[in-house]
């Protein structure tokens, strides 16, 4: 696999990239080709919530700090370095659109189990 950082994006920056993509999933860090942010994860309709949490995850992790740049994390397959800011950012809406769904799961539970009991009958309704 090769990065999607280049040499000129390293110069022009003047960091590099925390490790190398050996040593990156040693330490269990997912790669995330072909996103420039981290609301461009969230945004990726493909990905799963549990996915979409190990890249933003991998992000935010040490193993993707910048040397010398601790505010900043380089995830390997990105174009560039992003503000550690911005990653956490991006976990706390993914938390709150998780619980979203979490919610209209529940609410839709609940209203298929209110039919099956009105339907049979058991909703207090005198026969």
């Amino acid at each position: 696999m090769r990065l999607a950082t280049s040499e000129q994006n390293v110069l022009r920056h003047r960091v590099s990239p925390p490790c190398s993509l050996r040593t990156a999933l040693e330490r269990g860090v997912r790669p995330a080709v072909g996103f420039l942010n981290p609301d461009d994860v969230l945004k990726d309709p493909h990905l799963t919530i549990q996915d979409k949490r190990e890249i933003l995850s991998s992000w935010a992790s040490d193993a993707s700090a910048v040397q010398d740049e601790p505010h900043l994390r380089w995830l390997l397959g990105t174009v560039e370095p992003v503000p550690l800011h911005e990653v956490r950012a991006a976990l706390t809406r993914l938390d709150v659109m998780e619980a979203a769904h979490v919610d209209r799961a529940h609410s839709q539970r609940g209203r298929r189990g209110a039919r099956a009991a009105y339907a049979r009958g058991e909703d207090g309704r005198d026969m």
